[in-house]
């Protein structure tokens, strides 16, 4: 079996929640506003060894195990286009955008036998899946595969990372845990929300100032743009709070250098 697809710039995919590898994250700092986003899978589930294998297990306070994805993601309201979409509806970094943008519409997330039906447009996608466009998924394998590889080999490079964080972050937020029950219980209601500054409080990275000051201003811009709008009320004050902990780091950081 064929399947054909090509991208026709309708810049429909480019809203909201966008997952990033974190080295797209450490990257994109100063570009997008960054929010660690877990999605649990329920025991039983199709693709519940390989989200084990890039993400982590967790334990339900009902003895049940989730498998859970922690991305890095690019925390955009729904209704809000990319940053770095342009008004033609392309790409304005494409010679240089993140992985995931790279490899859509494959998802390497998921087990590389089961992209099918991320070759199908969704309601109000233009994408080309006519005889014109090329072959990119035959018999259940990507075709053209060096942006698929390149992704699932940073998820899996960055697993034991996060991993480490999830750990840190069910220790002193145990309030995550009832929050993922929930989630599982309700998958399309989306994922449990963090912030990045508790991932790097938990990982002690060296280049924890800089993210945080790169992170300031596109916090500070998307808290204005989100004000006054009560669709958009968790937003503003996700906006809001992570950038005052984000100064908070700074500051900690410069007084440390001082010392």
């Amino acid at each position: 079996m064929e399947q054909r697809f090509a991208c026709t710039a309708c810049g429909a995919c480019c809203h909201g929640w966008l997952p990033l590898t974190l080295d797209d994250a450490v990257a994109y700092a100063g570009r997008f506003p960054l929010a660690m986003v877990w999605t649990p899978l329920r025991q039983g589930a199709k693709a519940f060894a390989h989200t084990a294998r890039l993400g982590t297990t967790v334990r339900l306070r009902d003895r049940k195990t989730l498998a859970v994805t922690i991305a890095p993601t690019a925390y955009i309201p729904p209704s809000f286009p990319c940053p770095e979409l342009a008004a033609d509806g392309r790409c304005a970094i494409h010679a240089d955008k993140p992985s995931r943008c790279r490899t859509m519409p494959f998802y390497p997330y998921r087990e590389e036998a089961d992209q099918a039906d991320m070759l199908v447009p969704r309601k109000g996608w233009a994408c080309d899946t006519s005889a014109a466009a090329p072959v990119v998924y035959r018999d259940r394998v990507v075709v053209e595969r060096t942006d698929f590889d390149r992704e699932h080999e940073q998820l899996q490079r960055q697993a034991p990372i996060l991993r480490g964080y999830a750990d840190y972050a069910l220790k002193y937020m145990p309030w995550i845990l009832d929050s993922l029950a929930k989630a599982a219980a309700r998958p399309a209601a989306g994922g449990v929300v963090t912030s990045l500054s508790s991932f790097l409080t938990a990982t002690r990275r060296p280049d924890a100032a800089a993210l945080a000051a790169g992170q300031q201003p596109v916090l500070a811009a998307f808290a204005e743009r989100t004000s006054g709008d009560p669709a958009l009320a968790d937003y503003h004050r996700n906006y809001v709070a992570w950038g005052k902990e984000m100064a908070s780091i700074a500051r900690q950081a410069a007084s440390a250098e001082a010392c």
